[in-house]
């Protein structure tokens, strides 16, 4: 690990830019581990000190409440990133189950999250680089390389909305979800594509909605999976996938003309619709799982 990590540049390598949707929440104390090991899906007790792995949050009955990274950073500090969702909300619902447990729950407004589309100058993998408040993490790989660095809110950085919807799309390409408010607790984390991430775990003690996913996984009754189709721009969160005149699926992500579709896993013969655009396969990347 370097002594020092450089603060985003405005040069041509290694450029970043904010993203201005991206919140940070921290569990910070004694049984901030424990904690998140007992709320969230995947096995946090397994993951290494500076590493980094995706999770989901899920109801009771299983659904998903939000998808996340969720970074390791000491033995006492879990810090979650998060794209989507009312954060203040997570905050404050999360709060409510900390009962006698000694950690503190806390937005990080004091930091900032930014991307760009180059690889990391330090980390690699799920194994992030970390000097005082500046974190570099690896969300790429060689066929789309990204870095996402997290610092002082003050630091000074460019906003685009169209490097925004770039990373977004990047996202969906990835088989990331990117949930609207209409999409919270709609799917399981098997119909979102979680396993594709290693997002979930079925040996882990319980969490909620552990018996849902556990079954699912082990019954083999998933059913639905998520596939990437390119539409005409306009097509909404929630609007129907048509194929010979007949609902077969759901959008639950949409990025400009790129949309996540939860489909039966075998698809009949014959065209894919969008609100009467044309809707056409695109095949997803694979190297965002950690």
């Amino acid at each position: 690990m370097p002594d020092n990590l450089p603060l985003p540049s405005n040069g041509l390598t290694g450029a970043f830019t904010r993203l201005p949707g991206h919140r940070l929440l921290s569990l910070r104390g004694p049984d901030a581990v424990v904690f998140a090991q007992a709320q969230f899906a995947n096995d946090v007790t397994a993951l290494p000190l500076r590493h980094w792995q995706w999770s989901a949050w899920l109801s009771p009955k299983g659904r998903t409440l939000a998808v996340f990274q969720l970074l390791r950073v000491e033995d006492d500090h879990v810090m979650l990133v998060l794209a989507d969702g009312d954060v203040d909300a997570i905050a404050s619902q999360l709060q409510r189950f900390v009962f006698r447990r000694k950690l503190k729950v806390e937005l990080r407004d004091d930091l900032s999250v930014a991307g760009s589309f180059t690889a990391p100058e330090t980390a690699s993998g799920a194994a992030f680089a970390q000097n005082d408040q500046i974190l570099e993490l690896d969300v790429g790989s060689d066929a789309l390389p990204r870095s996402l660095w997290i610092g002082p809110a003050e630091a000074t950085l460019a906003e685009d909305a169209s490097f925004a919807l770039a990373w977004r799309q990047s996202d969906l390409r990835y088989g990331l979800p990117r949930l609207e408010a209409d999409q919270l607790e709609a799917w399981t984390p098997q119909q979102l594509g979680l396993d594709r991430l290693n997002g979930y775990s079925v040996k882990k003690g319980c969490y909620p909605g552990q018996e849902i996913v556990a079954r699912t996984h082990f019954l083999g009754k998933a059913k639905r999976a998520l596939q990437l189709l390119r539409v005409g721009d306009g097509a909404a969160s929630g609007a129907s996938v048509e194929q010979n005149d007949a609902a077969i699926g759901t959008v639950a992500s949409v990025a400009g003309d790129l949309v996540l579709a939860v489909l039966p896993l075998e698809l009949a013969e014959g065209a894919l619709s969008v609100g009467g655009m044309e809707a056409h396969s695109v095949p997803l990347l694979d190297g965002l799982a950690r």
